[in-house]
């Protein structure tokens, strides 16, 4: 691997390892539990809050759905504040196996799609074409830095690469939804909660979709009914 490669891992790296410990801190979990959730060993996560090792996206994904904190936190700057107790996490190695195999075929596909083959790909992120095969193959964990620096290289978005349809994806989205529904307005918020509301909201859904033309019709027979 090139210099400039190996220190912006090592930097990430370690940021990682701050914002890890963060969070489990945070949750008021041990070390052995949050292992346990990522699928390592307890040295091995370690070694990540201590800045020494990464985690790939499946191991995050699986810690921050462990330990109920937004997936987002990891790429943050502020300690998380203490919120509800976190959710269980079953069939973990499952979990992580089918994830890393997700993003390989997506890393794959992405760098076909850029007519470039293993090799040009490895030697523009510095790392050994041997690495990258088993990246893409889904047999070796990506470590995080390593993976931001891929998707960079092929013009991937990383929330592209996180979990969608999964039990982790499904909690994201349920976390964005009530974050973005506690981002609206006070008064806004109030009138979405009372039950009496319920049916202007259905309509308001229905009215979204329709087509302009339908919508426009129905504005003009409003407006006869008016005058």
């Amino acid at each position: 691997m090139n210099t400039l490669f190996e220190q912006r891992t090592r930097l990430r790296t370690k940021k990682l390892g701050l914002l890890l410990k963060d969070a489990r801190l945070a949750r008021h979990r041990s070390t052995s539990s949050c292992a346990q959730a990522m699928g390592c060993s307890v040295e091995e996560y370690e070694a990540m809050e201590a800045g020494q090792q990464a985690p790939s996206l499946p191991q995050l994904e699986a810690l921050a759905y462990y330990l109920d904190v937004p997936l987002e936190h990891f790429w943050e700057s502020r300690a998380l504040s203490e919120t509800e107790p976190p959710m269980p996490l079953e069939n973990v190695q499952t979990l992580l196996g089918l994830r890393q195999r997700m993003i390989g075929t997506h890393l794959r596909l992405a760098r076909q799609q850029r007519n470039l083959t293993q090799s040009e790909l490895a030697r523009r992120v510095g790392l050994d074409e041997s690495t990258l095969e088993q990246y893409e193959t889904g047999m070796r964990p990506i470590p995080l830095p390593e993976l931001e620096l891929l998707a960079n290289a092929l013009d991937l978005r990383l929330e592209d690469l996180f979990d969608q349809r999964g039990p982790v994806g499904e909690w994201r989205l349920r976390h964005q939804a009530i974050q973005q529904f506690l981002e609206l307005p006070e008064e806004l918020q109030a009138f979405i909660r009372k039950p009496v509301n319920r049916p202007y909201l259905e309509l308001a859904m229905r009215l979204s979709e329709l087509s302009a033309d339908k919508l426009r019709a129905v504005a003009e027979s409003l407006l006869e009914i008016t005058y």
